[in-house]
């Protein structure tokens, strides 16, 4: 069974949070997205009443959404709920305001034992027109941004160039190495930049939320509302690589360690071929937090590398060649070792062993090991 990834939004009141996560919504294609928030007052509150609900401070947004108001106590209890089968949910976003501090909401979810949801990245939104004021008011924010995967500049519409350049600046040495900061006005981000968009179809009977803010765009007479999605994704670059020779983990594993920070997010599949792990490795990265999970091959499906690089200023053709650098001629060749890296990113159930890699601390709560957000961020024991 594949695990569903939570992504935690944060940032301060006024940031545009709910705003991300309206567009997130309004723009979801076929995804069906469970949101866990705070209260239902802030989302689009008019659509959900329309779409109905479902009892239990959970409200349907249609076309398979969920929705769900909880506190800090009840957040495992609701993640199991979204996750349920029945559901059928692809993403599950969690609004962090009010619910916990986003430091203790990473660890809560990286130490979470429900096999069913997995941690798939914080994002930090900032708000660039108040970017001092915030960091003035609230200190916390420096910390914030050091266990952030991804960082929207949110309202950079209301900002100058030379402003702009100054807060990335800032937001370049308050953050880990390496963690991409996307701008945004409007809340506008692709959602592909954090998790995969389902073909839509059309509605059948109830209306979903994209219907819903779809037609509440032509009532507010804003016509362009249906290109929104286009524009933001213009903004990006998207490149594919396609390998039926095997990739060398050391070398992948090392590609990875030096993406350039515009290179916002990796998805897909990859072929090592080692004895022993010759499964197909679907990888999965958003800013600097990686994971990968190992999936049978399917009866009759070729033994291909696909992978989709999503940035912003980077040079395609040399990540490419990058990636041919990374082909592997003779992996049955390959020592069981050269896998280490490797699955130093897998999520493991809390209790199961490592593989065998001598330099594990086989008395490590596996999770905490094995996530590299904890380990390219602070510790969470430090949170």
């Amino acid at each position: 069974m594949n695990s569903i990834p939570v992504i935690v939004l944060a940032g301060f009141l006024g940031s545009g949070k709910t705003t991300v996560l309206n567009h997130l919504l309004g723009n979801r294609g076929g995804t069906r997205i469970g949101v866990v928030v705070n209260d239902f007052g802030s989302i689009e509150v008019d659509a959900m009443a329309v779409a109905g609900q479902v009892g239990d401070s959970m409200v349907s947004l249609g076309g398979g959404c969920l929705c769900c108001a909880v506190d800090g106590s009840e957040l495992d209890a609701y993640l199991e709920k979204l996750a349920d089968p029945v559901h059928r949910i692809d993403v599950i976003v969690i609004e962090a305001s009010g619910l916990a501090e986003p430091e203790e909401m990473v660890r809560m979810l990286v130490a979470n034992e429900n096999p069913a949801v997995r941690y798939g990245g914080m994002v930090q939104i900032v708000d660039a027109a108040e970017f001092d004021a915030t960091r003035a008011r609230h200190p916390e924010t420096d910390r914030h941004l050091a266990v952030a995967d991804l960082v929207v500049l949110n309202k950079t519409d209301r900002i100058d160039a030379a402003e702009r350049t100054r807060i990335e600046a800032a937001l370049a040495a308050l953050c880990a190495p390496g963690i991409p900061v996307v701008g945004a006005d409007h809340g506008r981000i692709d959602p592909e930049l954090l998790f995969d968009r389902r073909p839509w179809t059309e509605t059948r009977g109830q209306l979903s939320f994209e219907d819903l803010l779809a037609q509440a765009h032509d009532h507010d007479g804003d016509h362009d509302g249906d290109d929104h999605a286009d524009h933001v994704h213009a903004a990006y670059e998207s490149v594919e690589f396609v390998s039926e020779q095997a990739l060398g983990p050391r070398r992948f594993i090392e590609f990875l360690d030096r993406r350039p920070a515009g290179l916002y997010r990796i998805k897909g599949s990859v072929y090592f071929g080692v004895p022993g792990h010759e499964e197909r490795y679907e990888v999965h990265a958003v800013g600097r937090f990686l994971r990968f999970a190992p999936h049978p091959w399917g009866r009759g499906e070729p033994r291909l590398t696909q992978l989709v690089l999503i940035g912003s200023g980077t040079d395609g053709p040399a990540l490419l060649r990058e990636l041919e650098n990374c082909r592997e001629p003779e992996p049955w060749h390959a020592a069981p070792e050269s896998m280490w890296g490797v699955l130093r990113y897998v999520h493991r159930p809390a209790g199961q062993s490592p593989d065998s890699d001598p330099d594990q601390d086989q008395d490590q709560d596996p999770d905490m090991a094995m996530d590299p957000d904890l380990e390219d961020h602070p510790d969470p024991e430090d949170f």
